[in-house]
């Protein structure tokens, strides 16, 4: 059985720290059912959430923030970051 390194406790309270601060600032700016809908994606595709986290903290602390972010609001942000899908079409000879 290992046990944590006294170097690892610190490094780990610090990333604890920013993950609270990060769900504080997604509280204040997302309704209810925005942030139900970014927690399902999150346990769905973490990349594509934790790009739109970090756009929105980022709008929020620039002040660009009119109000709290609608369910309806943020699937147009989620829209606008999703790459195209691309189709391909393989014909046979």
């Amino acid at each position: 059985m290992s046990f944590p390194e006294p170097n690892d406790l610190p490094q780990d309270h610090a990333n604890n720290e920013q993950v609270a601060q990060k769900e504080q600032i997604l509280k204040q700016i997302l309704t209810p059912e925005a942030r139900m809908r970014l927690n399902n994606i999150k346990m769905v595709k973490p990349e594509l959430s934790d790009l739109v986290e970090q756009y929105l903290i980022g709008m929020a602390t620039q002040g660009k923030m009119p109000g709290q972010i609608t369910d309806d609001q943020l699937k147009q942000i989620l829209i606008s970051t999703q790459q195209p899908k691309r189709d391909f079409k393989i014909n046979r000879v």
